[in-house]
């Protein structure tokens, strides 16, 4: 029988990158079934009883794991539940989008909980930069060393981990150093899209899906492929930019610099267009009301219709050129079909190459709606967290590590 002490159990768990490497099997299979039983964690990666005990043992010690009993279910031995540790490792997510920002605190089963939320009272960066990095701040005073990544979806185009330029925002290049307190805690930046499409691949309507495709309507349209629940994000991380495809009206120039772009194509600014309105300071929201109203009124449902083309021709032609096996639709792209369901359905297929007819990629609304930025950039700070570095130095932490 073994005499080794807590503290030299935990010593040795994270010297050995094997132990790690157990660890993060049983972390793996906790995120991605919260609530699921050791005995079934042990029966999915082929440990021993006493194996399992053992290693979920040491992840308790680290504070990594909390063990639970499970619902008695019969006759046989009872068994456990794995769920995070209250007092574990957690990540700070935040959405910053186009009218406001939420701030959020997840743990290791990504699951984020929304500490803040406003309108943005300024829209300039520095006044809104300003007021995210104060609730990102206030929730790290809260969760002290236990936060290991801020992670923030914006809505905006991000290469080399920085903000390029944002359309919804009216931004250039703007610096988000100043939403992680601490250079020991790094920043993580994203794009909205690409986000809300890595959380679908992991936690929503793709689950399953080898490749899929995400595309979301806010002001613009984005989105990603997923290709085994990464995304495809170019040699810069600007991949994914849909809305600046030249599918639009080449007469019109984007904000981007750009002319004919996808982006004017199908969004608010586009249903303004072709009713004769002014350019809508917000299209999001002039889209979101023209399509409650679309279904009585003959002139708004006449532009709806024809933004849904315009939208699933181009649509039509990222399945021809990424030959996903689903397609996934975020923001405002789902109530856009649905309010003019024949027409998008006739340009989707008239668009398609003659074979994929026969056998199109299911078209499916997003299971996570508008949460699912805040998802994705759970879960790309997760993944980053949970190697054997990261746990190592999560364990040298601890007491005893």
């Amino acid at each position: 029988m073994s005499t080794a002490s807590p503290a030299s159990r935990s010593l040795s768990f994270h010297t050995r990158s094997s132990r790690w490497r157990g660890a993060l099997a049983v972390l793996g299979e906790m995120r991605r079934e919260p609530g699921v039983t050791r005995a079934v964690v042990a029966e999915r990666l082929g440990l021993s009883s006493g194996s399992a005990t053992e290693i979920t043992a040491r992840l308790r010690e680290l504070a990594l794991l909390a063990e639970t009993p499970a619902a008695a279910s019969g006759r046989g031995r009872p068994t456990t539940v794995l769920g995070p540790h209250p007092d574990g490792p957690v990540v700070i997510a935040v959405d910053l989008r186009q009218e406001d920002y939420r701030c959020a605190v997840a743990t290791l089963d990504g699951r984020p909980e929304v500490l803040e939320s406003a309108a943005h009272a300024d829209r300039s960066s520095g006044h809104a930069v300003g007021a995210v990095a104060r609730a990102v701040h206030r929730a790290c005073d809260r969760y002290g060393d236990r936060v290991r990544f801020v992670s923030v979806a914006v809505a905006a185009t991000v290469r080399h981990g920085r903000v390029t330029q944002s359309a919804a925002l009216g931004w250039d290049t703007v610096d988000l150093g100043a939403l992680t307190p601490s250079p020991d805690v790094p920043l993580l930046v994203g794009n909205d899209a690409t986000l809300a499409g890595v959380a679908e691949s992991r936690y929503g309507a793709a689950v399953g899906a080898a490749v899929a495709l995400h595309v979301t309507i806010e002001v613009g349209v984005g989105g990603t492929l997923i290709v085994d629940g990464r995304p495809v994000e170019g040699m810069t991380g600007a991949g994914g930019e849909f809305g600046h495809l030249p599918f639009g009206d080449r007469e019109l120039r984007c904000p981007c610099g750009a002319r004919g772009c996808w982006d004017l194509a199908v969004d608010g600014r586009a249903i303004a267009r072709h009713l004769g309105a002014p350019p809508p300071r917000d299209p999001r929201t002039y889209a979101q009301a023209a399509l409650a109203r679309a279904a009585e009124d003959p002139a708004v449902r006449s532009a709806v219709s024809r933004v849904a083309g315009d939208f699933a021709g181009g649509l039509a032609g990222l399945v021809n050129a990424l030959d996903p096996g689903v397609v996934t639709l975020g923001g405002l792209a789902g109530p856009l079909r649905a309010a003019a369901a024949p027409r998008f359905a006739a340009a989707l297929e008239d668009g398609l190459m003659r074979f994929r007819r026969a056998d199109p990629p299911p078209v499916v609304a997003s299971a996570l709606g508008e949460d699912g930025a805040l998802h994705g950039a759970a879960a790309v700070a997760l993944d980053r967290f949970l190697t054997e570095e990261g746990l190592a130095a999560w364990a040298s932490t601890r007491p005893g590590g």
